[in-house]
């Protein structure tokens, strides 16, 4: 055997997790044990127990990308959303959340359609537009990730489909998204086949950098008229409370009075801070002591009650949602439409309802954790079932192509169907 050869077995077997990975594991563990808020629920699994089988694992694991793998299949066993190790070293293991390099955006918003993902919408006056990206396109490439490979490797997984499409979504975002003002070339497969390469800036976002945990988000609003007599808002996070809470209700004012109905935009919205729901939704309920749900912790009990504005819009309220709508989206949407006080539209949400906190841990991993329990005004818990849409739209490839949004399109619809009030 070649001398170097040997060297390299050598030093293989001797590998194994740094101090600090071995450390983030106890954090990870010790976390879920003092803020879970069903400690009934981890007698139950043995979580006590599970330390001591995983710590055994983690120990013997060939290096830190395998030990973060165990510390999320450890995880796993909980059953529920929001519980991740997000390692760099192993994209596998980003569960929910996928960390872009930089927070600079091409303008486009991908939809996964079975195992292809495809431009669902080109934000209006972006680096995308401008170089010539249209809806429907699919995308094949994006700098040196093969994305047709990544979507079979990811919707072929074990993972629910609500997940894996999640997944894949957060995925590709990631991998458009980067430094502003630097480019990436990107691969699509236009309606007709071909191949179409096109060179995407990334444009320096327009809002104001929120600090969220241990991570920076932009928040990216748009308020238009869906039709003349009807308004929409959408808005990509539930963060800058100044800056979503006077975009909506600037939007919801421009309207009173002047729109048959109104349209909340949160498909793709992976949520952020849970009470900015019942804000939101003070907008579009003028009657008092009504909540949105109810979040439990140890010890604490948080009803999300709706305040409503001086003025409120008193017309049809449609939602629309898709399987990339998380946490506090399903909060909003679930919570009106247990209040009866929208329609939803769209594909059933992907039941990823807890709020969540996000740490650093010493090997410098990200720890994403749920922080509470949610149960709806109607009795029901979300997680695992999500938000199903009261009027079922399925994204298809043949109509972004047109240039249609069929989801938008049934909202509008039913607005329009609606007795004037």
């Amino acid at each position: 055997m070649r001398p170097l050869l040997v060297a390299a077995l050598a030093a293989n077997a001797f590998a194994q997790p740094s101090r600090e990975t071995l450390a983030s594991f106890e954090k990870v563990w010790s976390t879920v044990q003092e803020r879970y808020w069903n400690p009934a629920r981890l007698e139950t699994i043995g979580w006590k127990k599970i330390h001591d089988d995983y710590r055994a694992k983690v120990e013997r694991a060939p290096d830190d990308a395998a030990a973060a793998r165990l510390m999320n299949e450890m995880l796993g066993l909980l059953g529920q959303s929001h519980f991740a190790v997000l390692s760099g070293g192993d994209g596998d293991a980003m569960d929910l959340m996928a960390i872009p390099e930089g927070d600079g955006a091409t303008g486009i918003d991908p939809v996964v359609v079975g195992e292809s993902v495809l431009v669902m919408r080109v934000e209006p006056g972006s680096p995308a537009l401008a170089a010539g990206v249209r809806p429907g396109w699919e995308i094949a490439k994006v700098g040196s990730s093969d994305i047709q490979a990544l979507a079979k490797r990811v919707m072929s997984g074990k993972r629910a489909l609500r997940q894996r499409t999640l997944l894949l979504r957060a995925l590709v975002m990631s991998r458009l998204a980067g430094v502003p003002k630097t480019s990436v070339t990107t691969v699509f497969v236009d309606g007709a086949g071909r191949k179409v390469v096109r060179s995407i800036s990334r444009a320096q976002p327009t809002g104001r950098a929120v600090r969220f945990g241990h991570m920076t988000q932009t928040l990216e609003f748009a308020a238009r008229r869906a039709a003349p007599d009807i308004g929409q808002v959408r808005f990509n996070i539930f963060l800058d409370p100044p800056g979503l809470m006077g975009g909506i209700e600037k939007a919801v004012k421009s309207c009173i009075g002047t729109c048959k109905g109104f349209v909340i935009d949160v498909r793709g919205n992976p949520g952020g801070l849970a009470i900015l729901a019942s804000g939101i939704a003070g907008f579009f309920i003028d009657e008092p002591d009504k909540k949105l749900g109810t979040l439990y912790q140890p010890g604490v009990t948080l009803k999300l009650v709706v305040n409503p504005r001086v003025e409120t819009f008193p017309g049809p309220l449609a939602v629309l949602v898709d399987e990339a709508s998380v946490s506090t989206s399903e909060i909003l949407a679930g919570g009106l439409q247990d209040l009866k006080r929208a329609r939803i539209f769209g594909t059933r949400t992907a039941g990823a309802a807890l709020p969540s906190n996000v740490e650093r841990l010493p090997n410098g991993d990200l720890f994403q954790y749920a922080v509470a329990d949610y149960i709806s005004e109607g009795g029901q818990t979300l997680e695992g079932r999500g938000v199903t849409p009261d009027q079922v739209v399925e994204i298809n490839r043949e109509a972004l192509l047109k240039g249609s949004d069929p989801v938008l399109a049934a909202a509008i619809n039913w607005i329009r169907a609606q007795p004037q009030r």
